[in-house]
């Protein structure tokens, strides 16, 4: 029996590496003889840099870059097997979690730590980035990162801009003349599955700026900040972002990897199972029985999560696949009909979160024991 391993991580739990060895160890107790192939997987967000790392056999590169309120922060970064692909995670540098509840403000918030990845990519010779968008604690649409590329981004008195929304409040003009040269002969490729405008009532401010910090009357005042900030972006660039599906992701970062560094936005499983191979192998691997995962599944498991892209890859080659989840939440029915023959939940009635957490291992070692090995009919 031929077994593919292929989970998301368990956020703040367990890596997606580190699921994969849970699980084969279980099933080796289980199957001593099956022939188990191991492939962390992610969908864009935290992890990808370690998936795709690891499916390339590539290495992993760390930098002191400035955190969103500034400060000093060790970020991790990849470089694909090519040597020339670089894959980058914006929560490493500019994420939510780095910024304490009671310090949320998108108006200081800033995107440099991103933008000093990029160059840091950049020093190591890559010519392609891939980036993964998600958990930023910023909407300044990009523009820290584009002042740390070099672009200037400066105001009526010629001078640069502050940082975070404040200072782009204050933005007269965008020059690229002494943007990094490098830019213009790398590639870069966005995962993003948020198909939000810049702006509007589905745009980065109303949609992201309230987790970010924004109180209900900051969210208007945001988001003409940025509507501003797209038409400069548009006008420099001589092409439309504002409207593009997932000019808002971000806090708008992504018009602005649009507009001034030729992006292209793509769903995250898509570039994900390009690099790791995963649907190659359900062609023409010989492959019995697929096991994913998440941390939760619910609604939100449809809009491009792994697990339910990975079952559905699976069912259209005919192979089976089942799940194993934290825990479910409200929407999980819809997501369990995207083609699993089964899903199994390592937290049961009455076990608190904390203790699902800490006890990861021996729960995924009980959910193996329940999967049927035999067989089945997708």
């Amino acid at each position: 029996m031929r077994i593919l391993i292929a989970p998301d991580s368990f956020k703040g739990s367990a890596s997606s590496r580190e699921l994969c060895e849970m699980i084969e160890r279980a099933l080796l107790r289980r199957a001593p003889h099956a022939e188990i192939i191991r492939l962390p997987m992610a969908d864009g967000g935290e992890g990808t840099v370690e998936a795709l790392v690891l499916a390339s056999k590539g290495r992993f590169c760390t930098r002191t870059v400035s955190g969103p309120l500034l400060e000093p922060r060790e970020a991790v970064f990849g470089v694909l097997g090519d040597g020339k692909t670089a894959v980058i995670e914006m929560a490493a540098a500019s994420g939510l979690p780095f910024v304490p509840r009671e310090k949320r403000d998108p108006f200081r918030t800033t995107s440099a730590g991103t933008g000093q990845l990029i160059a840091a990519a950049l020093d190591e010779g890559c010519d392609h980035v891939i980036m993964g968008i998600g958990g930023s604690a910023t909407n300044d649409g990009g523009a820290g990162m584009l002042q740390a590329l070099g672009f200037g981004l400066l105001d009526r008195a010629g001078q640069p801009i502050a940082p975070g929304a404040s200072g782009v409040s204050e933005l007269a003009r965008i020059e690229t003349t002494a943007a990094d040269p490098r830019l213009r002969t790398c590639r870069f490729t966005v995962a993003c599955d948020v198909d939000s405008p810049l702006c509007g009532p589905r745009g980065a401010s109303a949609v992201f700026g309230p987790q970010k910090g924004a109180r209900p009357q900051d969210v208007p005042v945001l988001d003409a900040v940025l509507a501003r900030f797209g038409s400069l972006l548009e006008q420099t660039a001589g092409r439309n972002v504002v409207n593009v599906p997932g000019a808002g992701a971000a806090g708008g970062m992504g018009a602005a990897l649009m507009a001034l560094l030729g992006a292209e936005l793509r769903p995250g499983f898509a570039i994900v199972n390009e690099v790791t191979g995963y649907e190659r192998l359900l062609q023409t691997g010989g492959i019995d029985l697929v096991i994913t995962g998440e941390g939760q599944m619910n609604a939100q498991s449809l809009m491009g999560k792994l697990p339910v892209e990975a079952a559905r890859l699976a069912k259209k080659y005919g192979v089976r696949c089942v799940a194993i989840v934290g825990s479910r939440g409200e929407g999980a029915e819809h997501a369990e009909q995207c083609g699993f023959s089964s899903v199994y939940e390592l937290m049961t009635e009455g076990m608190t979160l904390e203790y699902s957490m800490t006890h990861t291992a021996e729960l995924v070692e009980q959910a193996v024991k329940q999967i049927d090995l035999t067989g089945g009919q997708v």
